[in-house]
């Protein structure tokens, strides 16, 4: 099975994720969230497929999500608009973000890693 594994490489979390990936020995395709953002599509495609809360695909303790105050600005916008949101910057983005075909997990819990992967 080869995986989608979105990731910011300075992030703590993100290399311990990939850390797991490669003792697991899942092949993965690595992409830096941040040179290549995820398009509003993807998002859309990540987050159905996920079956996850939108808010699940916010970084909500990043800098750049504090500083724009969306805590108080997300209920009150439409989903399409969160997409869109979203897709201006890679840094909004929970990550380490794995796409299989299974489906989708945000943040890395080695459990939802494990039962994805299977």
């Amino acid at each position: 099975m080869k995986a989608l594994f979105v990731e910011y490489p300075k992030c703590s979390t993100c290399q311990k994720a990939k850390k797991w990936l490669v003792e697991h020995q899942v092949e993965f395709t690595d992409r830096n969230i941040k040179e290549e953002r995820p398009a509003k599509e993807e998002l859309r495609e990540w987050h159905e497929k996920s079956g996850l809360d939108i808010k699940r695909f916010f970084n909500t303790s990043g800098m750049l999500y504090k500083q724009m105050k969306l805590k108080d600005q997300l209920p009150e916008m439409t989903l399409e608009e969160k997409y869109e949101l979203l897709a201006t910057d890679g840094m909004l983005v929970k990550r380490p973000v794995l796409v299989t075909e299974q489906g989708v997990v945000t943040g890395f819990k080695p459990e939802e890693w494990e039962k994805l992967i299977g």
